[in-house]
């Protein structure tokens, strides 16, 4: 697929997506959004693919928003769809079975906050800005903000953010839990590859029953929580890389792991 608003690399098992609207400061239109929901499916195939790091090109923009001059033109039911089709592919971002890192490397608002907030967590450089600044329009987030921010943050500091619409700095926005790290801006995607690189070094099966029982603990009670992760214990148990990461802690030599079921 040739993409005109995304640009897709792979290297020794780790993918990265650049948003590449750098004129628009990497605002999402309907065309880029359907290049970004392709890709993902295109990720989700590939077996090799360990990590997805997703950043902006250029140093301004992460993802600046959406794009104004769609939404300044939708109406009611157009706005409905448009609504959903961002949930749907951010929801596919959140539920990838592998995990995915956001390099925010400028101005993460609007979407392009809510698409981070859909990574597994967030590195970010010193200049990134984030927020979700839609009610300055009239408007609310409308690709899973309202949702996912008090889930990461806390209620009241979401509805805080939410309602005034304001932009908060890298430093802060690390202070109340959103991004796990800042770098300088020419440091960050080698902190980034260099964290990737580690995760992409570890069991297949898992990082998939780490980030899945996570992710869906999160929306039941301890007790469930408890029995997916007793679940998801046992069927790490019937890879080959249990038994070679536990031989290779016997033996005292790093673990090679290359993925599969026990034969």
């Amino acid at each position: 697929m040739d993409n005109q608003y995304t640009i897709f690399e792979i290297e020794n098992g780790i993918a990265t997506i650049t948003f590449n609207r750098p004129k628009a400061m990497n605002a999402i239109n309907s065309a880029l959004m359907a290049e970004f929901s392709g890709l993902l499916d295109d990720v989700a195939k590939d077996e090799s693919i360990r990590v997805l790091i997703l950043t902006g090109a250029g140093d301004k923009a992460f993802v600046a928003g959406a794009d104004i001059n769609e939404l300044a033109k939708c109406e009611p039911l157009k706005g409905k769809q448009l609504s959903k089709n961002g949930q749907i592919t951010f929801d596919k971002l959140q539920s990838l079975p592998i995990p995915v890192i956001a390099a925010v490397n400028g101005y993460a608002l609007g979407a392009g906050n809510e698409i981070a907030m859909a990574c597994d967590f967030i590195y970010a450089a010193e200049n990134a800005m984030f927020g979700l600044p839609e009610i300055n329009l009239g408007l609310i987030p409308g690709f899973g903000g309202t949702q996912r921010l008090p889930r990461l943050i806390g209620s009241n500091m979401a509805k805080e953010l939410l309602f005034t619409g304001k932009m908060i700095t890298a430093a802060d926005a690390e202070k109340i839990g959103m991004v796990n790290r800042v770098f300088p801006p020419d440091a960050l995607m080698a902190a980034v590859k260099k964290t990737a690189a580690d995760i992409a070094k570890k069991g297949k099966f898992s990082l998939r029953a780490a980030k899945q029982t996570v992710n869906a603990g999160l929306n039941v009670d301890l007790a469930t929580g408890n029995a997916m992760e007793s679940d998801a214990f046992a069927l790490c148990m019937a890879s080959s890389d249990a038994q070679e990461g536990t031989a290779a802690f016997l033996e005292k030599r790093k673990a090679k792991f290359t993925g599969g079921y026990i034969e």
